[in-house]
């Protein structure tokens, strides 16, 4: 099969519907699109549903690809997910407002996150303020000269329980999640755009989002924690 990537996969998991998705990045379109719906009294994924949904799609999608799917992009939208909005504020002893400065206080929401959500993965972050001397700022910018800075950060996570079974279901195929997204979000940022979930979540994951902090390290080349959001801002 071939080696050369050049397919996404997405795996939507809503409540009473499936979606699964196959993206040619190269020429940008959907080459398969399958959905299964079905009646539930309940807001808890079926597992063994989503098994047989997986094992009816997997081997086209690879037939498609004429590669193997080892990869997937999770979109989802569940009952245990968090979504919640905080502030943080930090004096500024060094006159000018750096990267460095608005880094610390991004690993310290991260940090405070983790010590009071710890059966939670962190899947967005994202600063919906940043107020400078009682002034908001569309973006950040590091020429700014203040003694305090204020962001506003919008935090979305899921439970660990929920990650933990989707990846076991998934691991039956040998395909293991690089990227998890809050449906509810993807969604809200495309408003009055007709796309595909699968186009959405493919921009958001590129960087369309410029005030979305990236979590992860998982990039082609070695980077610091925020270092690839800040190339935004540079």
């Amino acid at each position: 099969m071939n080696k050369e990537i050049n397919f996404e996969t997405y795996l939507i998991i809503s409540y009473g519907k499936f979606e699964i998705f196959l993206l040619d990045i190269k020429n940008y379109k959907n080459i398969h699109h399958e959905e299964f719906k079905f009646k539930s009294n309940s807001e808890k994924i079926d597992f063994n549903l989503l098994s047989e949904f997986l094992e009816n799609n997997i081997f086209k999608i690879e037939k498609l690809a004429r590669n193997f799917v080892n990869h997937i992009n999770v979109v989802l939208e569940n009952e245990s997910i968090l979504n919640f909005n905080i502030c943080i504020k930090k004096k500024n002893y060094s006159g000018k407002i750096t990267n460095l400065i608005l880094e610390s206080m991004l690993i310290d929401i991260k940090d405070l996150f983790k010590e009071s959500y710890n059966q939670h993965k962190l899947i967005h972050m994202v600063i919906n303020k940043h107020r400078i001397d009682g002034i908001s700022y569309s973006s950040l910018q590091d020429k700014i000269i203040n003694d305090e800075v204020c962001l506003e950060i919008k935090l979305i996570s899921v439970s660990n329980l929920i990650l933990f079974e989707i990846e076991k279901t998934l691991k039956k195929f040998q395909i293991q999640v690089i990227n998890y997204l809050e449906k509810g979000y993807v969604n809200e940022f495309f408003q009055e755009e007709e796309l595909d979930i699968s186009f959405k979540a493919n921009k958001l994951l590129n960087g369309l989002n410029k005030n979305e902090v990236k979590i992860t390290s998982k990039f082609s080349k070695k980077l610091g924690f925020f270092e690839k959001f800040f190339q935004f801002f540079s």
